[in-house]
């Protein structure tokens, strides 16, 4: 059953992260990302992760998503000059992308070859939620508040170059309508022999 269901979400997985990645609409490409990310709770359920599956529906197709939409709607979506701003920028983009990915495959590598795979029924003992709760606020607090307080951060930096972009912009005169102008209604002649 389990394999019946990957080969049935994976494609939609697959075809809605490459979807959302060539969207040229950014609401086109947030609503392809809430696709995937159904599909990633699927993927938990199947692996008897619930709650994980739980909080993925709930905190990222959710909420996550609402502050996606309510940034896109606070900037726009204007097309961006996609000239250089700075002298190097894509190069040094490009060298900072593989040595983060040098860094992953490190890091995966290195903690696939020390750590001792234990079963998911011993890693999860007492629950799953139970055993997040004990992973998250115990082994990787640090990191757990570091990524917190980026997404704070970053939803900040959105909101602050929304209203500077916004600011910058000039006003724009509103276009004259089709509908023809309201007629003024003719004064009235008062009669001349003073009966009215």
């Amino acid at each position: 059953m389990e394999q019946w269901i990957f080969w049935i979400v994976a494609p939609i997985s697959l075809g809605s992260a490459i979807a959302m990645l060539m969207a040229r609409n950014t609401v086109h490409a947030a609503m392809l990302l809430v696709v995937n990310f159904f599909t990633l709770a699927v993927f938990y359920v199947v692996q008897n992760a619930d709650f994980l599956a739980a909080v993925q529906v709930i905190v990222y197709a959710g909420a996550i998503m609402v502050l996606f939409l309510f940034v896109i709607m606070l900037i726009g979506d204007k097309d961006e000059d996609l000239t250089e701003r700075i002298k190097g920028q894509r190069t040094t983009a490009l060298l900072l992308g593989f040595g983060l990915a040098a860094l992953t495959v490190f890091t995966i590598r290195t903690a696939l070859s020390t750590a001792e795979f234990r079963g998911l029924a011993e890693a999860s003992k007492g629950g799953n939620v139970e055993a997040i709760g004990r992973a998250i606020f115990t082994r990787y607090l640090w990191p757990f508040e570091v990524t917190s307080l980026l997404l704070i951060v970053a939803a900040i930096a959105a909101i602050v170059i929304g209203r500077r972009s916004t600011s910058d912009d000039e006003e724009i005169e509103p276009e004259p309508s089709d509908s023809p102008a309201p007629i003024a209604a003719a004064p009235v002649a008062e009669p001349r022999d003073g009966r009215a």
